[in-house]
């Protein structure tokens, strides 16, 4: 599947000249500055004063930006496919997966094709690809197109490499506290120092890596902050303060180390009988997408 350029981490890539990222609505209108010749006929040309040129350029940034936000918004439209084909997947499995709860003969059956692909929690409870599909739905339904592909690797590889480390370090380091610091979250018993790192250290991975190789290798844009917040920043230029430099490799770096951190946290969390398979990407993806809106507010 090919990846449209990133919305939520790439202002470079929507340009004029990127038609695919054009939403299906009219454009929005184009506001002439010069005027025509029927409306000066008769009438001296007059040099435009720096109040009107200054309007002038006012208007036509406002008008680009209105393009840029035109481009965001058709972003969020790009996965429809894959929805389909994963809801389609649904109306096959969750079928299955109550005869197999409820009916024993199927079970048999059911366990004697696809049981190696199922952990042992899971043969007397919901299928856990039930869960990861709803994960799956929802940030390709609810995110730009960059964040839900990080979302979903985060799932794929952090929750991996948890569960690795804590198999093979686990007993070697001190347990998790029973609370997040500060916010007072819920943490799973049974979580170690070794799985909270090798998560956090394997979605700060995946985040940098995305931002600086992959999605601009793919979508053929450089790196840099969306153009969300340029109110603020504007509020911030006339009060005399140049904003905080979040753009560049210092803001990939310090949104990969705090991506990486939510990530350990998001896979530690004991929220009850919800699967991880379905929370991981749905609260390390909103906290991502999240804490770049925060920034973009502030950034330079």
């Amino acid at each position: 599947m090919t990846i449209p350029p990133n919305d939520a981490f790439t202002l470079t890539s929507h340009s004029d000249s990127t038609p695919s990222l054009r939403s299906s609505r009219s454009p929005s209108p184009k506001i002439a500055f010069t005027t025509s010749q029927h409306a000066t006929s008769g009438e001296s040309k007059r040099r435009p004063s720096r109040r009107q040129r200054k309007l002038n350029g006012f208007v036509s940034d406002s008008v680009k930006l209105a393009d840029v936000d035109e481009a965001l918004e058709r972003a969020f439209n790009g996965n429809g496919h894959a929805n389909v084909v994963l809801s389609s997947a649904m109306l096959i499995i969750v079928p299955a997966d109550i005869l197999r709860l409820n009916y024993p003969p199927f079970e048999r059956s059911y366990e004697r094709v696809v049981g190696f692909l199922m952990r042992e929690s899971e043969k007397k409870h919901t299928n856990g690809v039930i869960w990861y599909i709803i994960g799956v739905v929802f940030v390709l339904s609810q995110y730009p197109l960059d964040v839900t592909l990080i979302s979903i690797m985060i799932l794929s590889w952090a929750d991996t490499a948890a569960s690795t480390f804590w198999r093979l370090w686990g007993c070697y380091t001190p347990p998790l506290p029973s609370r997040v610091p500060i916010v007072g979250l819920p943490l799973a018993p049974r979580k170690s120092l070794a799985g909270f790192l090798a998560a956090s250290i394997t979605g700060a991975a995946i985040v940098f890596s995305c931002w600086s190789w992959l999605l601009p290798a793919v979508g053929g844009a450089e790196p840099a902050w969306c153009p969300l917040g340029q109110g603020m920043k504007a509020v911030l230029r006339d009060a005399g303060l140049s904003g905080l430099p979040t753009g560049g490799w210092v803001g990939l770096a310090v949104i990969s180390i705090v991506s990486g951190l939510v990530t350990g946290v998001a896979e530690a969390l004991d929220l009850g009988k919800l699967d991880d398979n379905m929370t991981l990407p749905i609260l390390s993806g909103g906290c991502i997408w999240g804490l770049l809106k925060l920034l973009s507010w502030f950034g330079s």
